[in-house]
């Protein structure tokens, strides 16, 4: 048997705003690092080591990764990022209200936008500078060969994220498991519900009912070969 633990990062400055976020690198808020910290702490307090952690390469999510690691008191373990773990690219919403939004397009319409596994926010341009390919972050994964110009989302459905996260699953997250590794994920809300998914065979009307709450420590306890699920809990229910 191996442990997973999955973190939704803490609390950012635009879910304090209520704003739609998706790639847009925006820090942690204040409660969002102390959420982060308490994860770390609840991890040592039951006794978790790691032997590898994935993140996205949003700051949000890394910074959740660090500062549990650091309250964990395993901040030198390897750590490896990836687009492929962001979160789901909200196209045009990108930066709005949701409240706004939700006046603009009417409630319904932002509800299917926000909760429905395969329809797709209105779409960004490619001239939008909210498109990933006019940021130098993914520029330079470009430059680096971890991604393409054919890669970045121009808007993205629940599915659609999971289709780019299930890639680094199988090729970069599942070896490790199945190796015995003992691993963390610090990402966010619609990539781990991706692998949460994947993990537990939901279909897509299934998964959008899954909430995963920020700074929480999701444990699931995995067959070594088959990755088959043995059990799954918050740690703070068993702590």
């Amino acid at each position: 048997m191996v442990k997973l633990v999955l973190i939704r990062h803490g609390q950012s400055a635009w879910n304090l705003e209520n704003r739609f976020t998706g790639w847009t690198d925006v820090p942690l808020s204040e409660q969002g690092i102390r959420e982060a910290k308490e994860a770390g702490e609840l991890l040592r307090k039951e006794g978790y080591t790691f032997d590898i952690a994935f993140s996205s390469v949003l700051q949000r999510a890394n910074r959740t990764m660090d500062l549990a690691l650091e309250a964990l008191g395993e901040t030198n373990l390897p750590k490896f990022y990836s687009w492929r773990l962001n979160e789901r690219h909200y196209g045009a919403l990108q930066g709005l209200n949701k409240a706004e939004s939700a006046v603009k397009w009417g409630d319904e319409q932002v509800h299917i936008w926000r909760r429905s596994a395969d329809v797709p926010p209105l779409s960004l341009t490619k001239e939008d500078e909210r498109w990933p390919g006019n940021q130098e972050k993914y520029l330079d994964l470009v430059k680096k060969g971890e991604m393409t110009m054919e890669d970045m989302p121009l808007t993205e459905c629940l599915i659609d994220t999971a289709d780019r996260v299930k890639p680094y699953w199988d090729e970069k997250i599942a070896p490790e498991l199945h190796a015995g590794k003992k691993v963390l994920i610090a990402a966010h809300g619609n990539s781990l519900r991706a692998i949460v998914m994947m993990l537990e065979h939901l279909t897509p009307e299934q998964i959008i009912s899954v909430e995963i709450p920020t700074g929480s420590p999701l444990v699931y306890e995995l067959d070594e070969k088959t990755l088959a699920v043995l059990d799954k809990y918050y740690l703070k229910d068993r702590a």
